[in-house]
């Protein structure tokens, strides 16, 4: 049977190219005989609602177009609903985004024509997912991510994109180098494992797969399917020498530094030390802070590769 596809667009995505995209890719769909029907993202969030829409509605395979911010928020309709476990769904992404970290894992085209034709072979694999539990705005609040949680620098820089947005890849790092100035390093406690790490941290970083940041290799141990989170934290850390290091942010050479720590865990609990809470982000998507308290739920998502 030929899959009926839910695509979920966000035409905002990539600084408005999914917009100026839509009518060629809408094109290639109709030539190479997709069975589809397609919704438009009109406001945050309503990516996620539309996911849980359509699988309400019986729809098992669900199509993405648009960058990180729009693969998190669709996965967090699948995760998040109730009408079915979450590892039926099938799902896909055609990226068209600033960064397409969690793309780069799988080596997924973000060429049009190249996304659509592998979809049509439909090989999945499943893949692990976090669910975090963090503070913000006076409650308790849930949120899952299937690719790199950041906490201290990495929420700081979150917080401040939400506000002002990057244009693109190299607007990113020029905006990383900026706020790199204005960050106060935060107190906080790390619990996995059993072992409790304190310190003042310039990165902590829990993820499930390796890349973030437009393609730096934050947490290189990650395995998407293992049921373990990677783990890495930096401590106190001058901001000069963070620029040094900078291309090991890269080359996946980031553990060898003997200043950055790193594990494999199934959770992990971060918590305030000191007058400032530890901000969060989660693929990207800036969340809140301390405290936090990460979960992981083994082969939680179908991707179709």
């Amino acid at each position: 049977m030929t899959p009926f596809w839910h695509i979920i667009v966000n035409p905002a995505a990539g600084s408005g190219t999914v917009q100026k995209r839509w009518p060629m890719i809408e094109q290639l769909l109709q030539e190479m005989g997709f069975s589809y029907n397609v919704q438009f993202t009109e406001r945050r969030g309503h990516a996620s609602r539309l996911a849980e829409d359509a699988i309400l509605k019986g729809g098992r395979y669900i199509l993405g177009i648009g960058g990180d911010g729009t693969n998190h928020e669709i996965t967090n309709g699948i995760l998040g609903q109730n009408f079915v476990p979450s590892s039926e769904v099938y799902y896909a992404l055609l990226p068209v985004g600033t960064g397409n970290d969690w793309a780069r894992q799988y080596g997924i085209s973000a060429v049009p024509r190249q996304r659509l034709e592998r979809l049509l072979s439909l090989q999945t694999v499943m893949q692990d997912a976090g669910l975090v539990e963090y503070f913000a705005e006076g409650e308790t609040r849930k949120r899952y991510f299937v690719n790199v949680a950041g906490m201290a620098y990495d929420g700081f820089i979150g917080k401040k994109l939400t506000q002002k947005p990057a244009q693109n890849r190299l607007h990113y790092l020029l905006m990383v180098a900026q706020y790199l100035l204005e960050y106060q390093l935060t107190g906080a406690r790390i619990l996995f494992d059993g072992q409790a790490v304190e310190d003042k941290f310039y990165t902590i970083n829990i993820g499930l797969c390796r890349y973030s940041g437009g393609g730096m290799q934050l947490v290189p141990h990650a395995i998407p399917d293992d049921g373990l989170f990677a783990l890495t934290y930096a401590g106190a850390l001058s901001k000069a020498e963070v620029l040094l290091q900078t291309p090991r942010f890269y080359d996946g050479s980031l553990l060898k530094h003997p200043k950055i720590g790193s594990a494999q865990v199934r959770s992990v609990r971060v918590e305030q030390t000191g007058d400032s809470p530890t901000l969060l982000e989660a693929d990207g998507e800036f969340l809140g802070e301390t405290p936090a308290v990460f979960t992981l739920l083994e082969k939680a998502l179908k991707v179709v590769l």
